[in-house]
């Protein structure tokens, strides 16, 4: 095989040296895949609700915040799919759903729980970044217009 050919179309492996950059940029990558699904804002959320406790349904629809029916129906099913959630169907009228992580998910909550932290402890160094940021954007903004004016 030549150096360099992946082995699979989901083997993402790279060089010691760089392998982030080798799973990152290509789309059919399992562990990019994965990313994709756990990091985005939806799943990251209802995550930290489930470690909680079981949630049904309405429940999480009204906790989560802008989530629509449709979205909140998606991620729930994908988190499923991978193994993240449990469902559970109650055989009775009206039918009743719970939600809840299992082992696998709660190893996860375990990650997400320090990026949290992570982002708590540096919420404000990361305001006055962009807070910098924006007032040198906007200064940039106005010699331009200035010299092209």
């Amino acid at each position: 095989m030549e150096d360099g050919t992946s082995k699979a179309p989901g083997y993402c492996t790279g060089t010691d040296d760089d392998q982030a950059r080798q799973w990152d940029v290509r789309a059919d990558c399992d562990v990019r895949q994965i990313l994709d699904r756990v990091a985005d804002k939806w799943s990251l959320l209802v995550i930290a609700l489930l470690d909680r406790r079981t949630m049904r349904f309405s429940e999480l629809r009204r906790t989560v915040d802008g989530v629509s029916q449709r979205m909140l129906t998606v991620t729930l099913r994908q988190l499923e799919r991978d193994g993240l959630v449990s469902r559970t169907v109650y055989p009775v009228v009206p039918p009743r759903v719970e939600y809840a992580l299992t082992p696998l998910g709660m190893s996860l909550h375990e990650t997400i729980k320090s990026l949290v932290i992570w982002t708590e402890e540096h919420q404000q160094e990361i305001s006055a970044a962009r807070s910098a940021y924006d007032q040198q954007a906007a200064e940039e903004e106005r010699r331009f217009q200035a010299a092209t004016g």
